[in-house]
């Protein structure tokens, strides 16, 4: 079963959807607490996309995926999540415990020796919410498309839902699975890219430029939409509605979400400098303090 804690706003299924923007706001805010909060306890970890990522997670989770009670490995009966670029881990344990698939008070044990909160989310430890160990780049896409199409085998009309980091397509396994995924009409996959234009060692433009990710995508055989908003709750909202919408018409689909790493701390934002560094305690303080709690920490 799933642990939830009194008081907070979690989602066990679809029955239980966030009500309005503005909680699902304060819950994105909660989340950016616990980000910034768990890297700076071990002086390690990856802040920035986790924070450019934050609402992004938060819509998915807490108000566009089919979530059955209870996980399982398989995921039959309900629509599953891969993150592929595994090091944004702090926004996606945040964003499972708050969303009640194990104990809020264990992101405490973020990164700590023999804890099942890796560095790099893995299944060893059998975390509930994680059905892939996740890190090595390039590999996310791949995966969400063997279970993709073991969901049509199944007839199971859910989706598949991954995450991946621009400067991640800068790994030819990438193109290896979008060609494979159009070629063989994997139309119940949507695959989001965190379009913010910064990886670990400057812009993807100066690193390794991305060129018209649009054009590329489509020319693979995708369905591909933009979000330019990426950071804003309502747009995200629409542009993965939109993304369903075309799911199941012989396409696989690629949302390109704009984000902002960094997203919600002044000093974090506009810089690739914070993709994996961890505060001081006189920056965390700034930081928290441009995000007030709003549904406990831990």
């Amino acid at each position: 079963m799933r642990f939830t804690k009194p008081l907070f706003l979690v989602q066990i299924n679809q029955t239980n959807k966030m009500s309005n923007i503005k909680q699902l706001e304060d819950f994105a805010t909660q989340v950016r607490r616990d980000i910034l909060r768990q890297v700076h306890a071990v002086n390690s970890g990856h802040p920035g996309g986790s924070l450019g990522c934050t609402e992004f997670l938060v819509a998915l989770y807490q108000e566009i995926m089919n979530r059955k009670d209870g996980f399982d490995m398989d995921g039959i009966g309900e629509d599953v999540f891969y993150l592929s670029n595994g090091h944004i881990s702090p926004v996606i344990y945040s964003v499972l415990a708050r969303s009640g698939y194990f104990p809020v008070e264990e992101l405490s044990t973020f990164r700590k020796l023999g804890t099942r909160l890796q560095g790099h989310p893995s299944t060893h430890d059998g975390l509930p919410g994680v059905r892939v160990a996740s890190g090595s780049l390039g590999q996310g896409l791949s995966v969400a498309l063997g279970t993709a199409q073991a969901k049509k085998l199944n007839n199971d009309d859910n989706l598949v839902y991954t995450l991946h980091g621009d400067g991640e397509l800068q790994e030819g396994q990438i193109w290896e699975a979008a060609m494979y995924a159009a070629a063989n009409k994997v139309d119940n996959l949507i695959a989001t890219v965190d379009y913010n234009g910064q990886q670990i060692d400057g812009s993807t433009e100066d690193v390794c430029s991305l060129g018209n990710l649009k054009a590329k995508f489509e020319a693979f055989g995708w369905d591909v939409l933009e979000v330019k908003e990426g950071n804003n709750l309502e747009a995200i909202i629409a542009g993965l509605n939109e993304a369903k919408s075309k799911t199941g018409k012989g396409k696989p689909v690629c949302i390109l979400l704009h984000t902002m790493m960094g997203n919600g701390v002044d000093f974090m934002m506009h810089t690739h400098a914070w993709h994996g560094k961890a505060p001081s305690d006189e920056q965390l303080a700034t930081a928290l303090s441009q995000n007030p709690e709003t549904l406990g920490d831990y």
